[in-house]
C-alpha cells in the first residue's frame, strides 16, 4: 500500500486569504478538506463543510445502540491498490492509538483477519454449493474478451444483458460478480468492463473474495470519526443541518466562477458570498439520498421523491448543460434501488452456528450468497464488535437483497414489503434453520432495514459526457466530486473513486504540482493476465482461448 511517489506540493502565496466551501459531508468532502490543509496549507478555519443531515460520512455510515439495534446501510470493500485512499488514511491518526494512523490499523487488522470464503454460495434449504468453478462456456469467454477489447466510448448506453448470452446470468461467475459489486443485468456494460480491467488481479480469488481489505470497525467508526476529529482540531467549520439548494454562476473574461451559494437550514434561508479566489467543491448526486428505514415489525416505505443532491445537480445543469446528465442516473428508481438489513443479536449463538455452517471464523468469510433466493439475498458476518459502542454480549450481522420487488420463497411477499422479522425468517429458510426459528428469534434485539432508492444509480447505462469532469471546462473556482464525475480508469461504488475525485479537485484548482496517482492497471501485466485466464478458463478451453489472448497481448486493448 502507498505504492506511488509523493511529491512536495508547491506553495500557494495567497492561500490564507482564500476560503473553501464543500457541499456535502461525505468522504469526498472530508478528503478534500484534508488535502486542502495538508497539501495546500489552507487554514482549517477557512474551510466550510455544508451537510444537510446531522452526521457526516454519507454512505460510510454506522449507527445505533445495543438496546434498539444497529444499522448499516452498506459497506465498501477496499483493496491494496487504492493509492489515493491509503494516502489519505496514512495522514490521519487512529482514535485508539495516536501513534498509529488509520492506514496502520487497516494493515494490522487485515494481517489478522485474512479473508478467504469457504462457503460463498448456498442452495436452498441450507445446502452448500460447489463454488470452485466459474462455469463459463467458450461463448461467455469470447463475450468477455470482446468486451475487454472494445473501447469504452463504443459501449455507450449498452446494458450487461444486451452484451452477454442469457445463460451467462446463471453461471457461478455472475453470482460472484453481481453480489460482490451489486451489478444488475440492466446496468452499464461499460462500467462492468472498467471493473474487469481495474480488478483483474483479483480474479483468481474472486470466488473466495480474496484480496479484499476491510476496516476494524464499520467505516463510520473506523474512517469518518477520526478524519472528522482531525479536521475539527484544525478549526474546520461544519455547517450541519444545512443544504445548498442553488448556485449562482457568472462568466468573467472567458472564465466561469461560482459567486453565490443559496442555502436552507434550521435558521432559515441564507446566501454565502463566494469570492473570486475562493474555492467551491460540490459532491454531485448521492447514492443514499432519500433512504428510508424499517425495523422488526415495520417495512421501510420507499421514498420516490427527488433527492436534494439530485435537485441541486439538475439546477446546475439548467445553468450549464456541460455539467453532466443527472437524469441518466436518477431517472429510474426501480432500476437503482435495493434494500439492506442489519440484525442485532443478544449473545453469539447465531454467529457460532454460522461459523460451523460455513467453516469460516467470523470476520474472514465475506459474503455468503443464497443462490436460489428470489431476493438474491447475501449476508456477511463482520469481525465483532463492528461498532465502537457494541458490548461483548451483543453481535451483529449485515445482509442485503438485490431483487426487492420479487416475492420471497418462504415469506410470500416482496422484500420491500417485508418486516425485519419476516426478512429474518426468510434468511432462516435459506439456511435450513427454520426448525430453530423460535430459539433464534429470542436472541434478536432488532432487524433494522434500509431502502435506498439510488444505491446503484452510478451503474446505470451512460454515454460520454453524462459524468462531467472533476474540474469543468473554463471554471476557475469549481470542482465536482463523488460517484457521478469522471475519474479516468477508476470504478464507481468505491471509496477510491470519491477520494480520488477530491484529490483531483484540490490539486487541479490550486495547480499544486503534485500528481494524482493513476488508476491501477493490472491488465497491462502479463503474469496477471495469464493468471486470470487460467482461473476463468477450464482446461479443455485453454488452447482455443490462446488466439484471443494473443490479440490482447499484442496491444489491441
Amino acid at each position: 500500500m502507498l505504492n506511488y511517489k509523493r511529491v512536495t506540493p508547491r506553495k500557494i502565496p495567497d492561500i490564507r486569504e482564500r476560503k473553501a466551501y464543500l457541499v456535502g459531508g461525505g468522504i469526498a468532502s472530508l478528503a478534500a478538506a484534508v488535502f486542502l490543509i495538508r497539501d495546500a496549507r489552507m487554514p482549517g478555519e477557512n474551510i466550510y463543510i455544508i451537510e444537510k443531515t446531522p452526521l457526516n460520512g454519507g454512505c460510510l455510515d454506522g449507527s445505533g445502540d445495543p438496546e434498539n439495534g444497529y444499522l448499516l446501510r452498506g459497506g465498501r470493500m477496499f483493496e491494496e491498490h487504492y493509492e489515493a485512499t491509503w494516502d489519505l488514511l496514512g495522514s490521519i491518526p487512529s482514535l485508539d492509538d495516536p501513534e498509529k494512523t488509520i492506514l496502520d490499523e487497516v494493515v494490522e487488522f487485515n494481517r489478522e483477519y485474512v479473508g478467504s470464503s469457504k462457503c460463498r454460495l448456498v442452495g436452498t434449504p441450507g445446502k452448500k454449493v460447489d463454488f470452485s468453478k466459474y462455469e463459463l462456456s467458450f461463448r461467455h469467454l469470447n463475450e468477455m474478451n470482446e468486451l475487454i477489447l472494445t473501447p469504452e466510448e463504443k459501449l455507450a448506453g449498452i446494458t450487461i444483458e444486451q452484451w452477454f448470452s442469457e445463460d451467462f446470468f446463471k453461471t457461478n461467475f455472475w453470482y460472484f460478480w453481481a453480489t460482490m459489486f451489486a451489478f444488475q443485468p440492466w446496468h452499464s456494460v461499460a462500467e462492468m468492463r472498467r471493473y474487469m480491467l481495474r480488478f483483474m488481479h483479483l480474479v483468481p480469488g474472486l470466488n473466495r473474495i480474496e484480496g479484499v481489505k476491510r476496516t476494524p470497525y464499520n467505516q463510520y467508526d473506523s474512517i469518518i470519526l477520526p478524519i472528522q476529529k482531525w479536521l475539527q482540531e484544525r478549526g474546520v467549520n461544519f455547517l450541519m443541518g444545512t443544504k445548498v439548494v442553488d448556485v449562482e454562476i457568472e462568466e468573467r473574461e472567458g472564465k466561469k466562477y461560482v459567486t453565490k451559494l443559496y442555502t436552507k437550514g434550521q435558521k432559515g434561508d441564507g446566501v454565502i458570498e463566494v469570492g473570486e479566489k475562493d474555492l467551491v467543491f460540490i459532491t454531485l448526486g448521492s447514492m443514499v439520498d432519500n433512504s428510508t428505514y424499517g425495523d422488526l415489525d415495520h417495512p421501510p416505505v420507499l421514498n420516490r421523491g427527488e433527492g436534494d443532491s439530485w435537485a441541486l445537480w439538475k439546477r446546475l445543469v439548467e445553468k450549464d448543460p456541460s455539467l453532466g446528465n443527472p437524469e441518466v442516473f436518477a431517472g429510474n428508481i426501480d432500476r437503482t434501488k435495493w434494500e439492506s438489513f442489519t440484525i442485532t443479536f443478544k449473545g453469539d449463538r447465531f454467529l457460532r452456528m454460522l461459523e460451523e455452517f460455513t467453516g469460516n471464523r467470523t470476520g474472514t468469510g465475506g459474503l455468503v450468497t443464497f443462490k436460489d433466493s428470489s431476493w438474491l439475498m447475501s449476508i456477511v458476518a463482520f469481525r465483532q464488535p463492528h461498532f465502537r459502542n457494541q458490548p461483548d454480549d451483543v453481535t451483529v450481522l449485515w445482509g442485503y437483497g438485490l431483487f426487492v420487488d420479487k416475492e420471497g420463497d418462504y415469506i410470500k411477499k416482496p422484500m420491500s414489503q417485508a418486516t425485519g422479522r419476516e426478512i429474518f425468517l426468510e434468511l432462516l429458510y435459506h439456511l435450513g434453520w427454520l426448525d430453530k426459528k423460535d430459539e433464534l428469534m429470542e436472541d434478536v434485539i432488532n432487524v433494522r432495514t434500509a431502502m435506498m432508492p439510488y444505491i446503484t444509480a452510478h451503474f446505470m447505462p451512460r454515454k460520454p459526457g453524462d459524468r462531467p469532469p472533476v474540474i469543468p471546462e473554463n471554471y476557475a473556482n469549481l470542482a465536482l466530486m463523488g460517484q457521478y464525475v469522471e475519474v479516468p480508469g477508476e470504478c464507481v461504488f468505491t471509496v477510491e473513486y470519491s477520494v480520488k475525485s477530491a484529490m483531483m479537485g484540490v490539486y487541479g484548482l490550486l495547480e499544486l504540482g503534485r500528481e494524482v496517482p493513476p488508476a491501477y492497471t493490472p491488465y497491462q501485466k502479463v503474469p496477471v493476465l495469464l493468471k486470470a485466464v487460467e482461473t476463468l478458463v477450464d482446461d479443455d478451453k485453454k488452447e482455443l482461448f490462446k488466439h484471443s489472448m494473443m490479440l490482447y497481448l499484442a496491444g489491441k486493448l
